[in-house]
């Protein structure tokens, strides 16, 4: 920790953790709890120095940090590194074995899957308990029952038992009541990589929303996620605090040990690359890639003022032809369709494609291509947009498409829609950063 953070005022501070530690204590056996609470009691009241039956296991060692109010942090760690532990004594549901934290502001969690949910409550029974641990009372929960219901799209199952529920109903419901609780400070393990994708886009706009003016404490795997979403990063490993310091640095520190640990390792990676070797001269495989889209304009969301509607999205092969699946690298038509319920004097239509963090990855409008005569009430109109189609990573996509009146510095957009195409990608072949482009060539040769 710098000097600078010692230096901060307390009212800046919103999470201030100070050598924070837990032990856990295993068991080799279930009589040895029993002998562990009535032994050493004996032995001390005899005189003879007491016994300990339990193996020690520190989960947490000595971790100090500061969170200002404003910020966002991620944790990273391997599996067992002590994140999971460390966020649940933040949100106070376990307690420390030494140290201390102090949280100023109201506190909303999103950890386990089902964390906080009796199985045997329905969703509107789980809202009001959930809601009420948060601090809001049953007044303020119902005002917002109705908004809490829309977020999570559940339908008639808020109304059913929550062990009838599948993993992703039981994200939504969880993140739809931390999402209206007027949160200070939003704590997010791993479960946002459960879920669809057109809810995985309406976490990220809420959660990039919610980093305008709250503190939020974000645990991935995701080096990528850290590091868009991340001013700071905490890196812990087997329970101690490596690193405390910019997202980036600490994300670069991370993967250069993981990187290290995995390479010390000789004879596990001669024997996969053996293993590899085998395979290779068995049978060759050719790389495959699957760019799937998805029309969605039915079930996505946004906002309109009624001067004009998109009303349809297509994805064309070069000659025209209305395809779901294309193999990543050639030339595509995106065509959109507008109808116009108010004169537009110069409109616009654009796109953009998104990952799965809300991401904006590439797009375009139509302002710099040409710009059509007034448009009258009636009237429809269409763009056309021919290019080649990026190499993406694996993973879900969507798209988010609008029409605007004015120019790309001064306009009003008249109708925004997310989400209005997915694509899911999976190739065989692994590809870097957050879009791939196409190479003519790439070799490689000795020379003298």
């Amino acid at each position: 920790m710098s000097s600078k953070d010692k230096n901060t005022p307390l009212d800046d501070i919103a999470i201030s953790v100070r050598n924070l530690s837990k032990c856990y204590q295993i068991y080799d056996q279930p009589h040895d709890r029993l002998k562990q609470s009535i032994y050493p009691r004996v032995q001390k009241f005899v005189g003879k120095p007491p016994k300990q039956y339990f193996n020690e296991f520190w989960a947490l060692r000595d971790v100090s940090f500061q969170v200002k109010k404003g910020e966002t942090v991620g944790i990273i760690g391997r599996n067992g590194s002590g994140k999971s532990t460390l966020l649940q004594m933040i949100c106070g549901t376990l307690n420390s074995t030494g140290g201390t934290i102090e949280t100023r502001g109201r506190v909303a969690a999103l950890l386990e899957l089902g964390s906080g949910f009796n199985p045997e409550f329905t969703g509107r029974e789980n809202v009001y308990m959930n809601a009420s641990v948060l601090g809001l009372s049953r007044e303020e929960i119902g005002a917002r029952f109705d908004d809490i219901v829309a977020f999570a799209d559940i339908g008639e199952f808020i109304e059913q038992p929550v062990k009838t529920y599948s993993s992703g109903m039981m994200l939504r419901l969880a993140f739809a009541v931390i999402a209206h609780v007027d949160a200070d400070i939003l704590i997010v393990d791993e479960a946002l990589s459960v879920g669809d994708a057109i809810f995985a886009q309406k976490c990220m706009r809420f959660v990039r929303k919610f980093q305008e003016q709250g503190t939020l404490l974000l645990v991935s795997h995701d080096e990528n996620a850290i590091k868009n979403f991340c001013q700071k990063a905490l890196w812990l490993s087997n329970g101690f605090l490596q690193l405390f310091s910019q997202a980036e640095e600490a994300c670069n520190a991370y993967m250069k040990y993981c990187l290290g640990q995995s390479y010390d390792d000789s004879l596990g990676l001669e024997s996969l690359n053996s293993e590899n070797k085998k395979k290779k001269g068995s049978e060759k495989q050719e790389e495959q890639t699957s760019v799937y889209f998805f029309e969605n304009i039915a079930n996505s969301s946004g906002w309109t003022t009624g001067h004009a509607q998109i009303i349809s999205v297509e994805i064309l092969s070069p000659k025209g032809q209305l395809l779901q699946v294309f193999e990543g690298g050639e030339k595509i038509r995106i065509r959109i369709c507008a109808s116009i319920g108010e004169p537009l004097v110069s409109p616009i239509i654009g796109f953009f494609v998104k990952d799965r963090l809300g991401q904006p990855l590439f797009g375009e409008h139509t302002y710099d291509y040409g710009r059509p005569a007034v448009f009258q009430s009636g009237e429809k109109l269409e763009a056309n947009f021919v290019f080649q189609l990026p190499l993406l990573p694996n993973g879900d996509y969507s798209m988010t498409v609008s029409v605007a009146d004015g120019n790309p510095h001064d306009h009003i957009q008249h109708h925004w829609l997310h989400d209005v195409v997915l694509m899911h990608v999976h190739s065989q072949k692994l590809r870097y950063g957050l879009v791939g482009i196409l190479f003519e060539s790439v070799a490689i040769n000795k020379i003298s």
